[in-house]
């Protein structure tokens, strides 16, 4: 039998809800990303509790809320503990997306699912991995290679690549095939037939113009608002999409020479601009070489503002402005309150770049045509005066009192265990040896000297009273004590959890103002009120969303050629429109399972482990092949001493077969071959005339590379003449003979 697969989705299928997938190969348990949503609802994570202490490992894909929002609460709550795996800049970016959520919250709700060290200590032990890197599991997960490749989303954003014994099981979803301003798309020949193939349906309905048209009329649109005097909110992610949009935006104003203001608000927008600068190896071919050639980043950013702090924005000069705050959903941060002043203004422009989460104020604007008036609640934290003070003080003390109660009893308790029939327990002028710490005695000792009150009591048991004496273990040499270099090395972990703790920008700092929001611990309150926005400013949905359309999933998938495809996270609606047309376009095996569905799309091939023997071995001629090594073999199956396959010398003569030629011929490549050996060479409607009678060209599917023997062939047209035999020796000698 193949490797065995089971998935089972936790969360995000049939609907747009965040994604969480559990997907099981061989008995090991990956959580494939841990989402949540603006909504905080922890009864979606009820399926991601009840598997929590199964699960091996942990795959990221994105650093934004919807894959990985979920990560601090699961390891506080449901005690995951499994080893997480993501990319730099999927860590980097993450970890200050849920910073911006904390401290977004923070400011308008008692939020207390998670808190900022429980946010710190569910990213302190990810793994990170560079794209295309191959990491081999050990233990359990034994033969197990996991590794990252481009997904083309979000900066860092991972298409997962899964192999045992040689089947692929891909984990694709929110990806994007299209290059854009700081992101390469996906690589499409990286993923060709794996056995399994876990995609989503969230585009599947959905087709978009070309990328400089969409960047046209995003610019057009703004400065159209701007020259009228309006300004325009643009609700953003913290760390994700939002790049983009600063890309095309600074390259508009320095194309067209603008002088209108623009301003990144989140809790941590300058160190979020801090690592993407570091970032550029993860960014577009176009970015590193322009980095190359001229050192200039792209993100060091000429007409962006990055505001970290609300009241910053409110005293800068009135007039038109371009404002990217956080959260997207508009259901808290910066994005909420700056709308609910703005929205009141004919003049002004929300400009939404990506669908907004259900049930979300985002969502409810973006309807059509959208409501004129809407609720929202607007919420802060004020401190406390007068009584509400006094009463808080008062019960922090009665807590404190409470605590340092019980702390010295604990402590009593623990000192009459330890010491027990201790002779020192009888003798209150002697204190106990334990609680001091050792002090130099000596050019070839460590002495413990305890401290002594009022003179030396003996107890009244001691048979000898004298001093304590305890006794040097220590080694020593010739050059004076020997120690350990171990104790005095800081561990890594220990330095990253350091660094985290106080932020998370390169000089180990948040921003100032999201710092001062972490330390300040004046007693406050949240004071809420509801009110209703009567909005008149316009509203606009453009799709800056970063996937690729559904003419190009559909592509996408025909070129993979899945032997097994699952779909999940889109609507019923876009999953059964994708389901259908992968049946008779893709692969006959398509599944779209419901939450907790598992689902067995274990390979029908037939695999075996065999141990190739020495003797075998021996007589075997390997002929270099790229980075590899092929030769033909001819052996017998037998059997080892602990029952496993393996493959013996034939004892008889080896069977004839015929020759296998292997390689992958370029035509282009070989029309340039031809004609550096002298043949006039010439492409003629899709076949390479060669010289004045030979024609070669290939024929047969080229849509699945590698997708099985026989799918091309090259067939040379042409009469037996000197002129064939010569090309024919030509071509041979592009391919490998066995």
């Amino acid at each position: 039998m193949g490797t065995s697969v089971q998935i089972t989705p936790l969360c995000g299928v049939y609907n747009e809800n965040p994604l969480s997938y559990l997907v099981s190969i061989d008995g090991f348990n990956f959580l494939i990303d841990c989402g949540w949503n603006d909504h905080f609802d922890p009864s979606l994570l009820q399926p991601i509790s009840r598997v929590a202490s199964t699960i091996d490992a942990v795959l990221l894909s994105h650093p934004d809320t919807l894959h990985l929002g979920a990560l601090p609460y699961a390891m506080k709550q449901f005690a995951l503990s499994a080893p997480v795996f993501s990319t730099e800049p999927v860590y980097r970016l993450g970890l200050l997306t849920m910073y911006d959520q904390y401290l977004s919250r923070k400011q308008v709700s008692e939020f207390d699912l998670f808190t900022l060290d429980d946010i710190d200590s569910a990213f302190q032990n990810v793994t990170r991995l560079t794209y295309s890197q191959n990491h081999h599991l050990s233990g359990k997960g034994e033969g197990i290679v996991i590794s990252p490749h481009v997904a083309g989303h979000l900066l860092g954003g991972t298409v997962w690549k899964i192999t045992k014994d040689g089947e692929d099981v891909i984990y694709a979803v929110d990806f994007n095939h299209r290059k854009e301003k700081h992101l390469n798309g996906i690589n499409q020949s990286s993923f060709v037939r794996p056995a399994v193939l876990i995609t989503d349906a969230y585009n599947a309905l959905n087709n978009q113009p070309y990328r400089r048209q969409k960047d046209k009329e995003f610019t057009d649109t703004i400065k159209k608002t701007l020259r009228a005097d309006g300004k325009v909110l643009l609700p953003v992610d913290t760390a994700g999409r939002v790049l983009e949009l600063i890309q095309i935006l600074e390259s508009c104003w320095v194309e067209e020479n603008l002088n209108y203001p623009i301003f990144f608000l989140t809790y941590v927008a300058s160190s979020t601009i801090d690592y993407v600068k570091s970032f550029l190896e993860w960014m577009s071919d176009s970015i590193a070489k322009s980095f190359e050639k001229t050192r200039d980043n792209a993100f060091l950013l000429k007409h962006v503002t990055l505001l970290v702090n609300k009241s910053e924005l409110d005293n800068a000069p009135e007039g038109p402005k371009v404002v990217l705050a956080s959260m997207a959903s508009l259901e808290a941060g910066f994005s909420h309150d700056i709308f609910v002043e703005w929205a009141t203004d004919a003049k002004n422009l929300v400009l939404f770049t990506e669908r907004g989460q259900f049930g979300t104020l985002a969502r409810m604007l973006q309807a059509d045509p959208p409501p004129k008036a809407v609720k929202v609640t607007m919420s802060k934290r004020v401190p406390l005066v007068g009584e509400e003070l006094i009463a808080y003080e008062e019960e922090q003390n009665r807590i404190k009192k409470e605590e340092a109660l019980k702390a010295s009893i604990i402590k009593e308790e623990e000192s009459k265990a330890s010491h027990g029939a201790d002779d020192n327990t009888s003798d209150p002028m002697v204190i106990d040896a334990s609680s001091t710490h050792p002090l130099p005695d000596g050019p070839h000792g460590v002495g413990y000297r305890d401290i002594l009150i009022d003179g030396f009591v003996p107890s009244s048991t001691s048979v000898a009273p004298m001093f304590p004496f305890y006794e040097n273990t220590s080694e020593w040499d010739d050059f004076g004590e020997v120690i350990n270099p171990d104790d005095y090395v800081i561990k890594d972990e220990d330095m990253d959890q350091a660094a985290m703790h106080v932020g998370g920008d390169l000089d180990g700092k948040l921003d100032e103002g999201s710092a001062s929001l972490m330390l300040d611990t004046k007693p406050s309150k949240v004071v809420s009120n509801e009110l209703t926005v009567q909005v008149k400013s316009s509203l606009l949905y453009m799709d800056f969303e970063g996937r690729s359309d559904a003419r190009s999933i559909k592509s996408i998938l025909s070129h993979m050629a899945p032997l097994k495809l699952v779909l999940v996270h889109g609507t019923a609606e876009a999953t059964e429109h994708l389901k259908q047309h992968c049946l008779k376009h893709v692969c006959p095996h398509v599944y779209a399972p419901q939450i907790e569905e598992t689902i067995d799309v274990t390979s029908d091939l037939c695999a075996y482990k065999v141990q190739l023997s020495e003797k075998l071995m021996s007589n075997v001629l390997f002929k270099k092949l790229g980075d590899y090594e092929i030769a033909w073999v001819d052996a017998e199956v037998g059997k080892t001493e602990n029952d496993s396959l393996s493959l013996q010398p034939i004892s008889t003569a080896p069977p004839p077969h015929k020759s296998v030629l292997v390689g992958d011929l370029k035509m282009a490549n070989f029309k340039q071959f031809l004609a550096d050996n002298g043949v006039q060479v010439e492409f003629s409607g899709g076949a390479l005339r060669c010289g004045e009678y030979v024609t070669l060209r290939k024929v047969g599917d080229a849509s699945h590379k590698g997708g099985g023997s026989g799918t091309q062939q090259i067939v040379i047209e042409g009469p037996l003449c000197e002129e064939y035999y010569k090309i024919r020796e030509y071509l041979y000698s592009q391919f490998y003979l066995l």
